[in-house]
């Protein structure tokens, strides 16, 4: 049973080498286990398991070989909403209709066309492909499909297609004392650690205690500033929309951000960035900061990180009034440049796959926009884009 949990740990992709395995047997020899699984499973993961990105996998092994459970693949976790089974009204389309749609002609037509509809159309529509209503093929509207379109009084996205958001909505802020769902998170951050002793001597400076009681012949007690990460880190988080499906994942990341960086700045935007940033959620409105004042008040060390998807309409990067939810007056490309200029360390985490990125035109865009320097929320993508920013 031993060999065949030290071939599963081989299997998952662990690095357990023989010599530790052999470690493992010699203390079971040496009755350390004391006969009790707990006991074996916290002896076997002291001496299989090096590093901690590995103990979720370990533990899986684990319960597989000596639980007989059966091992589950990896990142299956879901929850499908009540909503998505009763919205039975919604239009269903094959992808053969979805090709015979096509789109108006780029977002100055589309935008003009929309005038043209809110000053003509007198009463409800449903399922047509003209005005604006539910359940249709028309570029304005809800639960229906077309490639280019204005959404309007759809309570979230579907398609992600939509070019402007007609809508009020409200967004929550991001928990920063939420539970790790794993603590692989925190250890890739702790790559961006840079230590320095500031403030009040207040910790024992042990090696130069000995050394002046050495020197002076009597007890020379010396202290020192405690030691902090110096690293000052600006984060802007996308929140709302399509980022709904990754609000877990963004909650863990800014945790174990506000745990590991002291001086830790943060700030939310939607889809892309723009001229004004905020800090609460619920006061977007009323409380926003000026992204200009932001530049203006973090001087360049910096490291600047943005989470988002990047999943947009490409007219919210490029256009001015491309902005789904206001009328922007300088489209978000330039103010991603702007950052990126200002701050010489400058990343982008995705929460989508990387191998999907093809799939969507604005993550393109935004890669290109930051050089390169985008990265998937996964541990290796942590991991690159850590040591991007220590460079």
């Amino acid at each position: 049973m031993f060999v065949a949990f030290f071939h599963e740990l081989k299997r998952a992709g662990l690095p357990v080498s023989l010599k530790e395995y052999l470690t493992l047997l010699e203390g079971l020899d040496h009755d350390l286990a004391g006969r009790r699984v707990e006991d074996f499973y916290y002896l076997s993961r002291a001496c299989l398991v090096k590093d901690e990105r590995h103990l979720d996998r370990f533990d899986q092994v684990f319960g597989h070989v000596f639980k007989g459970l059966e091992a589950m693949p990896e990142g299956i976790e879901a929850e499908i909403p009540e909503e998505w089974l009763r919205l039975v009204s919604e239009l269903h389309l094959s992808e053969e209709d979805k090709k015979k749609i096509e789109e108006l002609g780029g977002w100055e037509k589309i935008m003009e066309e929309l005038q043209k509809r809110l000053a003509e159309q007198k009463e409800r529509h449903s399922g047509g492909s003209k005005w604006i209503g539910t359940g249709g093929t028309s570029p304005y509207g809800a639960y229906g499909y077309n490639p280019a379109g204005v959404r309007i009084g759809q309570k979230e996205s579907r398609h992600r297609r939509a070019i402007k958001v007609w809508d009020k909505r409200e967004f929550k802020d991001l928990d920063d004392n939420v539970e790790l769902g794993t603590r692989n998170i925190k250890v890739a951050l702790r790559r961006l650690r840079r230590f320095a002793r500031q403030g009040a001597a207040s910790e024992l400076d042990l090696d130069g205690t000995i050394r002046g009681t050495a020197e002076k012949g009597f007890l020379d007690i010396q202290m020192v500033p405690e030691r902090h990460n110096a690293v000052k880190v600006l984060m802007f988080f996308d929140v709302g929309g399509s980022m709904d499906w990754h609000i877990k994942t963004a909650e863990e990341l800014f945790s174990a951000a506000r745990t590991e960086f002291k001086h830790l700045e943060y700030y939310y935007f939607h889809n892309c960035l723009y001229e004004a940033v905020w800090r609460n959620n619920e006061r977007r409105r009323s409380e926003v900061m000026p992204t200009w004042d932001v530049l203006h008040t973090y001087p360049p060390d910096y490291k600047v990180i943005f989470v988002g998807d990047a999943s947009m309409s490409p007219y919210e990067i490029s256009h001015a009034g491309g902005a789904v939810e206001h009328m922007n007056p300088e489209p978000g490309a330039l103010w991603l440049k702007r950052v990126s200029e200002t701050y010489k360390h400058c990343v982008w985490l995705n929460p989508i796959p990387q191998e999907h990125w093809g799939w969507t035109q604005s993550i393109g865009m935004i890669e290109r926009l930051l050089e390169g320097r985008m990265y998937p929320m996964t541990l290796e993508g942590l991991d690159s884009a850590m040591i991007e920013l220590m460079r």
